[in-house]
């Protein structure tokens, strides 16, 4: 049977470029963490175990895709991340809502400095193109009035 907002979504994850594919994950990550907070505080461990178990897979893929010698903040980043995915796995098969809450902790200055981050990298983006559109058009207007 045909999903059309899984296929919307897995087209809108397909599509955008890493800077923002990595702020959605930390948005999720968030949400994640949040909803996982929600649940203990209801004492339902099963949709907790559910939602910080999400949240551990997207901090999985983050350590996955971390290039530690990329950049010299690299092999701390990773061991934040690893500090994470050993705080969930806790958080979530003993229920410890102060572990999940420290977690949550710990994502959101993350989360903020990425989205950051993307954002500044989208505007010296747009700022290129713009650019490059300026003097495509001075360059087409000279030719086209015979100048040049």
């Amino acid at each position: 049977m045909y999903d059309a907002r899984a296929a919307y979504l897995a087209d809108s994850v397909a599509t955008v470029g890493p800077a923002r594919l990595l702020t959605m994950l930390y948005d999720r990550l968030v949400t994640d963490l949040d909803k996982g907070l929600e649940a203990l505080g209801r004492n339902d461990r099963v949709a907790a175990a559910a939602h910080l178990g999400h949240a551990r897979d997207i901090v999985t893929e983050l350590i996955s895709s971390l290039d530690v010698g990329a950049w010299d903040g690299g092999p701390r980043l990773m061991s934040i991340y690893s500090y994470l995915l050993s705080g969930l796995i806790d958080a979530a098969a003993t229920g410890n809502a102060a572990k999940a809450a420290e977690c949550r902790e710990l994502v959101l200055p993350l989360a903020e400095a990425w989205r950051g981050a993307a954002e500044s990298l989208s505007d010296s983006a747009q700022e290129s193109r713009m650019i490059a559109t300026t003097q495509a058009s001075d360059e087409i207007g000279s030719t086209m009035l015979g100048v040049g």
